[in-house]
């Protein structure tokens, strides 16, 4: 039985390149629970987390990452996020169900796709966007490395009702290359080309090494574990009230009888009568919380 929401590294010595293999079981279960999303947008949501913990496991940083697609088409947002611990969170927002999976015909032909890295100290942060390229997510992503980091990278992503994958195989730097076999990239590509989206999902990452590289040297390092997680708090919640300040909280609280605030990574609800009002703007501890749907812990709780 495999390991399940894993994200790991390999290389293809024999060939003079590197990979990661990602598979998200809870992880993705968890991310559409509590969203009923159209089968097409499902689907590019899904290759998104992939391909996000995929990003994340090429570079080193101490923060998160996000990926964005924002356009003019059905699906006009999908953001996903992962933190360098792993945990992951994401949506996706139509106006309208589509109905052609191609990037067009789901973000209109206007489309740009952003990754962004925040990091948590001593580093700037970093974003790139560029125009969202190609039919698929993929070969989007393949375009932008092609661009941005000038190494030949492939992207291999697969999603079912329980599962997101990918593989991602990637040329080593010319001056970490120690094989140097001229047809090591082409060979290693072809073989990733023959990965069914059922291999990619179901297949433990020994396993499916050992079917597509048995010919050639291969060192898999340790797993690292991947989680949906989402970052609200309260505490984040509290202070936006605050920036909004006190006279337009207080407004909205004559008018409506409290405020509910509702992450959209989660659903979770952050609800402040007229005593948590008042409270908040005295520096005291107040708030209702109410979990999403699902949560284990469903009783509303005051702090």
């Amino acid at each position: 039985m495999r390991d399940t929401d894993t994200r790991q590294k390999f290389l293809v010595e024999s060939c003079d390149v590197r990979g990661h293999h990602v598979q998200l079981d809870h992880t993705w279960q968890e991310a559409v629970a509590r969203t009923r999303y159209p089968p097409m947008i499902r689907q590019i949501l899904g290759e998104a987390f992939a391909a996000t913990a995929l990003l994340a496991s090429t570079i080193k940083f101490d923060g998160k990452m996000t990926l964005q697609l924002r356009g003019d088409g059905p699906v006009y947002l999908l953001v996903v996020q992962v933190t360098a611990d792993g945990d992951m969170r994401g949506l996706a927002r139509w106006n309208a169900e589509p109905e052609d999976v191609s990037l067009n015909g789901l973000f209109g032909s206007n489309a740009r796709m952003s990754i962004t890295v925040e990091a948590n100290r001593h580093h700037a942060p970093y974003q790139g966007i560029v125009p969202l390229e190609g039919s698929s997510l993929a070969q989007s992503l393949q375009a932008y490395f092609r661009t941005s980091e000038q190494l030949p990278t492939q992207l291999f992503l697969a999603v079912s009702d329980d599962t997101a994958a990918g593989v991602l195989v990637q040329k080593l730097p010319a001056d970490l290359r120690q094989a140097n076999d001229s047809d090591g990239w082409q060979r290693a590509t072809v073989l990733c080309d023959t990965l069914s989206d059922e291999e990619l999902c179901l297949q433990d990452t020994s396993t499916l090494l050992h079917r597509l590289f048995h010919d050639e040297r291969v060192r898999v390092f340790e797993a690292e574990p991947v989680r949906f997680h989402c970052s609200c708090s309260r505490e984040r919640t509290d202070g936006m009230l605050i920036g909004l300040g006190s006279s337009e909280v207080a407004d909205i609280v004559q008018e409506q009888g409290r405020v509910e605030i509702t992450c959209e990574f989660c659903d979770r609800q952050y609800i402040y009568d007229a005593v948590d009002v008042a409270a908040l703007f005295k520096g005291l501890p107040t708030g209702v919380v109410v979990p999403a749907a699902g949560d284990d812990d469903t009783d509303m709780t005051r702090h």
